[in-house]
């Protein structure tokens, strides 16, 4: 692959994906610092309808997209379990690559593909997009201060409908179930603010016998000081989208956590025994921030690796958590 120029990075994208057209691809059109040169789709009529908006050449065929030589990195929005595959063809290919969460499936294959990035100079980034939003630093901030005392404990879900019949997140080898799609956003909290020493005291999995794939579940983790953490997951429940710290001497609450709108201004509360306030925080985006993140990083030698280890640390939780958990069936 030719080289970006040092103010511009041209990127690709494959996989026509809902979050892509929503979320990501607004935020990369945006950004003066990326340029879509091109967008692969396995069906061109797709790929030409996000091009129409995006701009960038139609592609038909994920491959195609890497054999382009004005591709410097590529955004991967495919369903979970085809990460894997197209991040290492994308690395060798000379490519950075910028992935939807999960970057794999299992702890391995993740230090492997960071590895192998490493090894071709490449930067590889997981986009768990959250981590970008500037409230959860204000929170962290408040807990560090004392706002509430001392931690005792952890608590976030993320939790959804259900999908419509059909939907990836019911294919067990495309999609993955419910754990797989969007269970890792709570224990990514939970890791956020607990550190990454967490150890699985249980866990609870409603599987569908007939789809075979994880429904919904809670998690319990806990830091070697007894900080338990208490996560929930599904797409059988109504919508939640929050966490809340308890201290000593209070608790905080946020909600909307995870997919706050670029517009959105989140409203923080503070509880004590005598005392109540909300704070209302700047908004922010969180895909914008993402993507600036990503681009100083291939363009400009921005550090990610404290972003890379905190994959690694997700990807080798998660598997504990699939090893000891109890699977229901329904």
């Amino acid at each position: 692959m030719s080289a970006s120029t040092p103010d511009r990075l041209r990127m690709g994208v494959m996989g026509c994906a809902d979050i892509a057209w929503r979320r990501t691809l607004p935020a990369m059109r945006d950004d003066p610092s990326v340029e879509v040169v091109a967008i692969a789709s396995r069906d061109m009529r797709r790929a030409k309808q996000f091009t129409d908006r995006f701009g960038g050449a139609p592609i038909e065929g994920y491959g195609s997209l890497l054999d382009r030589p004005d591709v410097d990195a590529v955004y991967i929005p495919l369903p979970a379990l085809l990460h894997a595959e197209w991040i290492e063809r994308s690395i060798e290919a000379g490519v950075h690559v910028l992935v939807e969460k999960p970057m794999t499936s299992g702890y391995a294959e993740t230090g492997r593909l960071l590895a192998l990035a490493r090894s071709r100079g490449l930067v590889l980034l997981e986009n768990y997009m959250f981590l970008h939003h500037s409230q959860h630093a204000t929170v962290r901030k408040l807990v560090a201060d004392g706002a509430i005392g001392e931690l005792r404990g952890f608590s976030s879900a993320f939790t959804f409908p259900p999908k419509p019949e059909g939907d990836i997140r019911y294919l067990r080898d495309v999609g993955g179930g419910a754990f797989v799609d969007f269970g890792g956003y709570p224990v990514r909290a939970a890791l956020h603010f607990l550190g990454g020493d967490l150890q699985v005291v249980g866990a609870a999995f409603r599987h569908d016998h007939k789809r075979d794939v994880v429904m919904s579940g809670d998690v319990l983790l806990s830091t070697p000081q007894g900080v338990s953490a208490q996560l929930t997951f599904g797409m059988e429940h109504s919508y939640r989208n929050s966490y809340r710290l308890a201290g000593s001497t209070g608790r905080i609450l946020l909600d909307r956590v995870f997919t706050p709108p670029e517009a959105h201004r989140p409203v923080l509360r503070i509880e004590r025994q005598d005392h109540r306030e909300e704070l209302v925080l700047p908004a922010d985006h969180q895909f914008a921030n993402v993507i600036g993140a990503f681009v100083r990083s291939v363009l400009h030698g921005g550090d990610v690796r404290p972003q890379q280890e905190g994959s690694l640390q997700q990807a080798a939780l998660i598997e504990r958590i699939q090893q000891v958990a109890l699977h229901f069936e329904i």
